[in-house]
Parts: C-alpha cells; sequence; structure tokens
C-alpha cells in the first residue's frame, strides 16, 4: 500500500476495530515520526507499521544501460531525452535511523516485507515490545521466519497485489495461491498464521479462517476508499473492466509485483531481464509515469491490484473493514 495511503487509512481502520497499518517503505525518518504522531493523535487502538527489509544491491552500469536502451523510445515518444536518464536508490529499507524513531513510539505491531532486518534491528524492534510479523510465500519461508524471532507469519498467496514477498527464492515456479499455501504453513507452524491475497470479502474472511487463519490481511479492498491517496487513474482502472487482467512484473521496480495490466506491461512483457535489480528500476521509469499522467494515461503507471480487484467497494474504510468483520 505504500504510495497509496497514508496514515488517514490506518487510524480509520484501527478505529473501526481493524488493525490499520501504516506503509513505511516510501518515508523518510521524519515522514515516518510525523505520520505517528498523526495516528498516535487519531486512534487509541493498536497499529502495525510495515518496512521493507531487502539488501541494496550494488549499482550495475551495465543493466542500467540495458534498462536505459530499452526505455529510450518511449522517452522520445513523450519528449524526454533518454540521456537524461535518472538513477536512484528507489525505496530503503529499515534501518537504524528508522528504529531510532520507531523507539519514540513504540508501535505494538511491527511487520516486514522481504524476510527480516539485520538481527541487531529486530532485536531493537522487540525490545521495544512491539510483536513481529512477516510474509512468507511458502512453507519454507515460514518455518523461517518462525525460526528468526516472529510472532506472526503471514501468508501470501499468488493472488496478493503488490509486490511478492518472497526472499529464500526468486523462483516463481514455487509461489502458490493462498488457499493451497494457507493450510500448508498452518499445519507447518507453532505460532499464529495471518493470510493474505485475493482477500476482498466477507466470504473470504470466512473461507481463511476456516482453512486455519488468526487473522487477514487485506490490502485491494480499501483503494477506492476516499481515506486512501488512490490517485484518479489508478481508481479509474479499479473501478473498469481492464481490473480483471493482472499479472506480475518486474518493470516497475525490479521485483515482481501484481498490477492491472497496461501498456509498457503489454508491449515490454510482464516480467523482463531488461530493469536492474529492486528497487534500482524505479528512478528510470519515474519520468515516464509523470509524463504520462500529466497527459491522463496510466501506461507506465504501477497499477498494483490484487486478482479480486473486482470487490473493492467506493466506500468508507470504516464501512469496508465492517463488511469484512462479517466473516469471523
Amino acid at each position: 500500500m505504500a504510495g497509496v495511503q497514508t496514515s488517514a487509512l490506518c487510524i480509520a481502520v484501527s478505529n473501526a476495530g481493524g488493525l490499520g497499518s501504516l506503509p513505511c517503505a516510501m518515508l523518510s525518518a521524519d515522514t515516518l515520526r510525523a505520520e505517528l504522531q498523526t495516528i498516535q493523535a487519531g486512534t487509541s487502538n493498536p497499529y502495525n507499521v510495515n518496512f521493507f527489509c531487502h539488501t541494496p544491491p550494488e549499482p550495475d552500469i551495465a543493466r542500467n544501460q540495458k534498462w536505459q536502451q530499452a526505455l529510450s523510445p518511449y522517452y522520445r515518444e513523450l519528449g524526454l531525452n533518454p540521456d537524461e536518464f535518472p538513477s536512484g536508490p528507489g525505496r530503503t529499507p529499515f534501518s537504524a535511523d528508522l528504529a531510532e524513531v520507531l523507539e519514540e513510539f513504540k508501535p505494538p505491531f511491527v511487520s516486514f516485507h522481504f524476510g527480516l532486518p539485520k538481527p541487531e534491528l529486530l532485536q531493537r524492534v522487540k525490545a521495544m515490545g512491539a510483536q513481529i510479523l512477516s510474509s512468507a510465500t511458502t512453507v519454507e519461508e515460514a518455518l523461517w521466519l518462525q525460526a528468526n524471532g516472529c510472532d506472526f507469519v503471514i501468508a501470501q498467496g499468488l493472488e496478493a497485489g503488490g509486490h511478492r514477498g518472497h526472499f529464500l527464492s526468486h523462483d516463481l515456479s514455487v509461489q502458490m495461491g493462498t488457499f493451497a499455501l494457507l493450510p500448508q504453513v498452518v499445519k507447518a507452524l507453532d505460532i499464529p498464521v495471518i493470510a493474505t491475497g485475493g482477500i476482498a470479502n466477507a466470504n473470504g474472511v470466512a473461507a481463511a479462517m476456516a482453512l486455519g487463519a488468526k487473522a487477514v490481511q487485506v490490502g485491494t479492498a480499501y483503494l477506492l476508499a476516499p481515506e486512501c491517496t488512490t490517485s484518479v487513474i489508478h481508481r479509474k482502472a479499479l473501478a473498469s473492466p481492464k481490473a480483471q487482467h493482472t499479472a506480475l512484473t518486474n518493470l516497475f521496480s525490479g521485483r515482481p509485483a501484481r498490477g492491472i495490466v497496461n501498456r509498457v506491461m503489454r508491449e515490454m512483457g510482464s516480467l523482463s531481464d531488461c530493469p536492474p535489480e529492486f528497487p534500482l528500476a524505479t528512478a528510470g521509469i519515474a519520468p515516464l509515469r509523470a509524463k504520462a499522467e500529466s497527459l491522463g494515461l496510466g501506461d507506465f503507471t504501477p497499477l498494483w491490484a490484487g486478482q479480486n480487484a473486482g470487490e473493492c467497494l467506493e466506500a468508507s474504510a470504516t464501512e469496508i473493514t465492517h463488511r469484512l468483520a462479517q466473516g469471523f
């Protein structure tokens, strides 16, 4: 949900009885501090903060040149100079600076994507009294997370929108759907399991609970809520028949993530060997996204969505949360 929500959705969900969450992968330490101040002023209920914990790759000049060459025709089409091809770190992982901010606020839940941070950072979070959650896309990853300090494991099925949480293997053939993965993870672990991926209504919640989940994690179902900062272009795509066709793509960040199929995914292929490693691909495609969006086009926009996007409601976060809770 990074990029499509701020503290407003987190507060609304927590006040409605769910566990609101703040995505922090795109936040600086100062912005994180401001958001946590807003959350603590807006709710007295528990909330979660989420971080990426990938290892930033070393820049690869040859790979970046390949990416530049692949995108150059689009640059020229939109009147951009392909020789002014930007580079940058993209999303940053959980760090000591961010841990220092968390120590000021002591959030009750802290979740991670792409495994867990370095042991010394994880111990700092545990010392705050936070419960630790992280995503697993296979039974092997779930067992690793349990052995390395997680209090809850989030079983992320292949239907889920946004970035895949895999971290032990990049082989997409080992990825499973939610309702195949969930019971296997529940059987293998001694700690509670949370289900996510394609769960967007009360029936989906009930099905996950019947298979042993102690809770569900929902993202896509909230994207049309007024508390979300989802762009007009993204909202239009979600409310259209286009939302029925999602695919995993690495074109926007360098790592597989599920989104609504758009022009660049159709023309370059959803999964390509052109982008540099995550998250270095982001900088190169960003100017195309900005220029196309200024023209009202989502041709180069990551339209993140799960496979059940048709269940999105144009309703308040409170109403959506209460509807989902009917499945308990």
